[in-house]
């Protein structure tokens, strides 16, 4: 898989949990433990992202 395939996998999964999130929020008795793991993996895919894009830019400007 090439590295834009693959950010564009973790953006895909990254937006997934992002609308998980916003449902399990407009549920009145939100399951907190489950909601705080959700969170969770949305940062750190978001540092994932935020890395692999970081590492893009620099190997294109050397």
């Amino acid at each position: 898989m090439s590295m834009q395939a693959h950010l564009a996998e973790l953006e895909r999964r990254h937006k997934m949990l992002e609308s998980e999130i916003e449902k399990e929020l407009l549920h009145p008795a939100a399951d907190e433990s489950h909601l705080h793991e959700l969170k969770k993996k949305k940062l750190r895919l978001k540092d994932e992202i935020a890395k692999l894009k970081s590492d893009g830019t620099s190997e294109t400007l050397h």
